[in-house]
Formats: C-alpha cells, structure tokens, sequence
C-alpha cells in the first residue's frame, strides 16, 4: 500500500509539473525574476523545445510509474530529475520545495528499493544480495508495521524542522515574507538588507548571505 502511495503521489507531481512545461506556462510564475529560484525558472522557460522537453520526460516518468509493469523503468527515469530539483531547491534556499522534493527523491529511493528484484541485474555484481529487507515475502503480512511508518514519519519531521531551523536566513518568496523572519530580532536591520539584496536589487544569493553576515558583525 505505501508502495502504491508513492507510485501515486510522485506520478501526480510530475504530470502537474510536467504539463505546465508543455503548455509553454512559466513554472512558478507567481515568484519575481530577481529571485534566485525565479531567475533561474524564467531562464529555463526561455530555452525553448528543452522546456517542453522536460516537460514531456516529467510526464513520461510519472505514466511510467502508474503502469505496474513498467515502475522499476519509471522509478529509474524519475529519480535523476528530482534529485537534481532537490539539490536545485536546497542550493537556492527555495521554499517551494525545499521540504518536498527531498520527500520526493527519498519515495523515489523506497521505489527503486521495492523494485530490486527487477533492478538489480543492472548491478555490475556477480553475486545478489540475500538480505531480507530486498526480497519480497511469498504472502504479505496483514500486520501494520508500526516500526516501519515510525521511521517514516520520524524522516518527515526532520525534512521539515531542517526546513524550519535549518538555516538561519532564507529569501522566503516574498519580500514581506522574508523580512517576517527577522522581524523582532537581534538581527533585524541585517535580515531587511538581507530581503532587500535578494527581492528588491536581485542579487545572488551567495552576495547577499555574505553582505548578511558581515552586517551582523
């Protein structure tokens, strides 16, 4: 059932994403262009037919993952492209999915896990692995598995807290967002120029995390 839930629940975020790239429709396109997530979305949007087709390969993945036979392909075909959106989001601080797509890339993970009976002949290794958590039981146990769902949701209360507390400043989406987390602070002066160099003068993230700290100081 978690197996399906995944296959389900990363399908529909791909074919979302996917056909807003078809349709030719600015990911996003709520956020400002001098944000660094939305700079780098409005370039991507002016590339043209590579748009389009990430689009197309973002909805392929998800089909693929919908059809029982073809989900170790559709786990292999997702799992490159949000990972490099996670590392994307984490790179640039993006709330948007900063705590879903590291959600995302660990589904992914379970997937291709579920899937190693299929997968694994693609290992350059002669002998398999016998370990029990990879080999599926003859009959499935009607037994919840409370250890299992507790690590579960152990893992998605720390992506979130990492999220919340993880960094000390984040550009947020907004300028008024941004500033809401400084507001009342020791930091507060610092954290408004710290808004204004991302929303208002678009500078890098990188130049304004350095301008932050040294106002700061």
């Amino acid at each position: 059932m978690f197996s399906i839930f995944c296959r389900v629940s990363l399908a529909f975020a791909f074919i979302a994403a996917g056909m807003v790239k078809i349709v030719d429709e600015r990911f996003a396109s709520g956020l400002s262009v001098v944000h660094p997530m939305g700079a780098y979305l409005e370039a991507l949007h002016h590339t043209g037919y590579y748009y389009t087709f990430i689009g197309v390969v973002q909805v392929l993945a998800a089909v693929l993952l919908l059809i029982p036979r073809t989900v170790a392909l559709g786990a292999l075909l997702y799992f490159p492209i949000i990972l490099n959106i996670w590392v994307l989001s984490y790179a640039v601080r993006f709330d948007g999915s900063f705590v879903t797509s590291p959600l995302m890339v660990l589904a992914n993970l379970f997937l291709l896990v579920w899937n190693y009976d299929r997968l694994k002949y693609l290992l350059p290794f002669k002998q398999f692995s016998g370990i029990g958590i990879f080999e599926k039981p003859k009959k499935y146990s009607l037994k919840f598995p409370w250890m299992f769902f507790g690590v579960v949701l152990m893992t998605v209360f720390s992506v979130i807290a990492f999220a919340q507390f993880g960094h000390e400043v984040m550009p947020r989406n907004s300028l008024s967002d941004c500033q809401r987390q400084f507001k009342g602070t020791v930091n507060e002066k610092a954290g408004f120029k710290f808004c204004e160099c991302i929303h208002m003068n678009g500078t890098p993230l990188d130049d304004c995390l350095e301008e932050f700290e040294r106002a700061k100081q």
